[in-house]
């Protein structure tokens, strides 16, 4: 059974997505991933996905110092 979310609830969600989605938003671009993936990371799995990809490829502007 699906339980109503009132409007406090959907605004914690929306918070928690942006929190997710915006570094995503941000460090996409620098490993060659389009950004608009970015919405897809406020999916659990796919966010880890995202990060595995990011840890073991190199940045596209070269490696920071």
């Amino acid at each position: 059974m699906i339980i109503p979310m009132g409007p406090f609830q959907l605004f914690i969600l929306a918070i928690w997505v942006a929190i997710l989605v915006i570094p995503f938003w941000k460090l996409l671009p620098r490993y060659g991933i389009s950004k608009y993936f970015a919405p897809l990371a406020a999916m659990p799995a796919i966010a880890l996905v995202l990060l595995w990809i990011i840890a073991f490829k190199e940045d596209v502007e070269g490696p920071r110092s």
